[in-house]
């Protein structure tokens, strides 16, 4: 198993095309750069996951996700409702930039973001100095791992590092909605 990382470290290794695991709101999770395709394919390799799925982008604040999201497609009640969940442990699906690569998106016109509360995931954008993927840390079919004894021994071994810490105690994922109109994809 890796050695437990600090985010400064953790963010050496993602800048350098690493893939991370570390806890989030509710299970853990796999990070990387969003904007380095290798390391999203490692990832999604790990995984065993489809790219055409997409992936979720979880930052420390709302600013970092800006250039990933067309605001002007999301009517200000919309993107104000959107808001005020933030940062807290909710999904939301907003239209994507041309910058969202396909890597990303997958099949979808937009793209999942999520700002969050969580002092190890926030510490750890802050030290990367942007948003990451943040995707479950398990195979694909697969339950996600609630602690770090749970994670699969075999995904571990695919990842760089591992950023210690604790869940934040939510019984599942974090919803995922619509951010045009409210609609929950996933409770």
């Amino acid at each position: 198993m890796p050695a437990p990382l600090t985010p400064a470290a953790a963010a050496v290794l993602l800048r350098h095309g690493g893939v991370v695991a570390y806890p989030t709101e509710a299970v853990w999770g796999l990070g990387c750069d969003p904007d380095d395709e290798a390391a999203v394919m490692r990832l999604l390799a790990a995984k065993q996951r489809p790219v055409d799925k997409g992936l979720i982008l979880v930052a420390a604040h709302f600013d970092a996700l800006r250039p990933w999201l067309d605001l002007s497609a999301l009517p200000p009640e919309r993107l104000a409702a959107v808001r005020r969940d933030w940062p807290g442990p909710h999904t939301w699906v907003m239209p994507a930039s041309a910058r969202a690569p396909r890597w990303i998106t997958g099949r979808h016109d937009g793209i999942a973001v999520r700002v969050s509360a969580h002092p190890d995931v926030a510490a750890l954008c802050r030290a990367f100095g942007g948003p990451l993927v943040s995707t479950s840390a398990n195979r694909a079919g697969m339950p996600p791992a609630r602690s770090r004894a749970a994670l699969d021994p075999g995904l571990v071994a695919d990842v760089d590092g591992l950023l210690p810490g604790e869940t934040g105690g939510l019984d599942q994922p974090t919803p995922i909605r619509v951010a045009l109109d409210g609609r929950v994809l996933r409770d």
